[in-house]
């Protein structure tokens, strides 16, 4: 019933992958080679049904229906243009791929002769949600979330698990590299873009962040108090209490502008009791 043909017998998990899963590259020029080939070797070590697609027409599409409706031509930040207009830039890329993830999820078995659809993957993780980096419909609008509820700190500890007990060993080279959208232009081939760097904060520091306001309910004072004993003098990372003090007011900033996003999270597979989906624990 769950593939569609009640005749249907799988013989094995990654022959049943194959006709439940499908992944989809979306690449850009902005994309590099390195993150192509790790998804292309992860699909096909969980034997997942993959496309590899470049989406740089349609993005061009709506820069260009853009440009001819306000007279404008919006630039990178690396080719001269100010925040708005790289952002913006950015934005259309993680939207159009949102578009398209469900144009496959309802299409992608039709073409494939097999009744039903698929429900879209969300992929965003619980600290992007805490600070608000994420575009408002991209990957974070979705019908499901499977690890919506859990910390980059969590996810990657799992993920090493998985690389050695599971066979997915893909997941090592993943787990090694640079977090980065990719949506920027590249410089020799390279990203210059690292997620870290655009929240001006780790993701160690935003799973503190995150237990502290949900776990503990604190706020901007008494996570202030509780981050001076476990980053400020006499701690192993030795900051000044004013970096720290820095850091929270950063954190809170992000926090509090992003809030409007937290309204169209998809609902997340609750693994953790620090997330802050609001009142989605239970959708009856």
């Amino acid at each position: 019933r769950i593939v569609g043909d009640e005749g249907y017998t799988p013989t094995e998990a990654r022959e049943l992958a194959g006709r439940l899963l499908y992944t989809c590259y979306m690449g850009t020029t902005n994309s590099s080679v390195e993150t192509r080939s790790r998804a292309s070797s992860l699909a096909a070590q969980i034997g997942a049904f993959h496309l590899d697609v470049n989406i740089d027409s349609v993005v061009a599409a709506l820069t260009a229906l853009f440009v001819a409706a306000v007279g404008k031509t919006p630039r990178f930040r690396a080719h001269g243009g100010e925040p708005r207009e790289n952002l913006a830039l950015q934005n259309i890329q993680a939207r159009l791929r949102m578009v398209f993830a469900y144009m496959l999820a309802q299409l992608l078995p039709w073409s494939r002769g097999y009744r039903g659809g698929c429900l879209v993957l969300g992929t965003g993780n619980v600290d992007e949600a805490l600070r608000g980096y994420l575009t408002k419909y991209d990957c974070s609008a979705a019908d499901i979330n499977p690890i919506g509820s859990i910390s980059k700190v969590d996810l990657k500890s799992f993920l090493g698990w998985a690389a050695s007990n599971l066979g997915y060993t893909e997941l090592n080279t993943i787990l090694h590299a640079t977090p980065t959208a990719e949506l920027e232009p590249m410089v020799e081939g390279q990203p210059q873009q690292s997620d870290e760097v655009d929240m001006g904060m780790s993701y160690a520091e935003l799973s503190d962040y995150g237990k502290l306001r949900k776990q503990r309910r604190a706020g901007p004072l008494s996570m202030f108090r509780a981050l001076a004993a476990m980053w400020g003098p006499g701690s192993p990372r030795g900051l000044p209490l004013t970096e720290v003090a820095d850091k929270v007011k950063h954190f809170f900033r992000c926090y509090s502008i992003n809030r409007h996003k937290m309204t169209t999270l998809t609902p997340a597979y609750h693994a953790e009791d620090y997330s802050p989906d609001d009142n989605r624990h239970d959708l009856r």
